[in-house]
């Protein structure tokens, strides 16, 4: 499914709803199911490589992986939690877990590409009318990694493979929080702002086809990423209604 430019704004908006609940929920599933498939994964899988299960057991834990950073994301937006502490902790810690991610450093940049998006001060914003894929993420990692990521990682790397097989640390930690970094840069950042728009599009975004499943697949719905920039106040789980809305 490919993005499509959205010609207009949303016809409806979804009016901003309590927290409640719903998010802490949200979130501590996708910690939950994160950990205990990873423990699982290190500690007691044999993979076999000659079938497809260890394979699709990287893709699924590639997926919590991107749920992990989805998590942190929508803690930006104050939509985890109605509660500022809890919010701001599940995201830390959701964060930190996508490959030692600082929370504090990423909320303001993150607030910075809404404010700024398309243009020069936005941090996600790659020069070019038709910047290629790898420029634009190499461009986009340079900006957001830090060498203490980097170090965090490799300590955590050699402790881990002390205690566990160094295949199943590579396969299974290693390999899916690249690939999630990859998923959440190609769904939520080249294909919704690359190229051109049109000045009836104040976000400067577009959005995937309506596709439910394929849209919580790829990048829990922020495919329709101009229903997220048109009404930041909704969590991931109602980007859905709002792309119905919209069509």
């Amino acid at each position: 499914m490919h993005a499509t430019a959205s010609a207009h704004p949303a016809a409806t908006r979804l009016k901003p709803a309590p927290v409640g609940n719903k998010g802490v929920l949200a979130a501590g599933c996708i910690l939950l199911a994160w950990g205990a498939l990873l423990t699982f994964l290190l500690a007691s899988y044999k993979p076999d490589w000659r079938t497809p299960w260890p394979y699709l057991l990287l893709l699924l834990q590639t997926h919590l992986y991107t749920g992990l950073f989805i998590t942190a994301h929508d803690a930006m937006h104050s939509v985890v939690s109605a509660n500022k502490r809890l919010n701001d902790g599940l995201g830390t810690a959701a964060a930190l877990l996508f490959a030692f991610n600082w929370f504090p450093r990423m909320l303001p940049k993150h607030h910075q590409h809404h404010r700024h998006v398309g243009t020069p001060d936005d941090p996600d914003f790659h020069d070019g009318r038709h910047p290629g894929f790898l420029p634009w993420l190499a461009r986009f990692a340079w900006n957001y990694v830090t060498w203490w990521q980097v170090a965090l990682m490799a300590a955590t790397y050699n402790a881990l493979k002390l205690f566990f097989p160094q295949a199943n640390v590579i396969a299974f930690w290693m390999i899916p929080a690249i690939l999630a970094t990859v998923q959440l840069f190609f769904f939520g950042t080249y294909l919704p702002h690359r190229g051109e728009h049109t000045e009836h599009n104040p976000h400067k975004s577009r959005s995937q086809f309506r596709h439910h499943l394929w849209a919580f697949t790829s990048c829990y719905f922020f495919g329709y990423h101009y229903e997220h920039h048109d009404q930041p106040y909704l969590p991931w789980w109602r980007l859905w209604q709002a792309k119905e809305e919209a069509e």
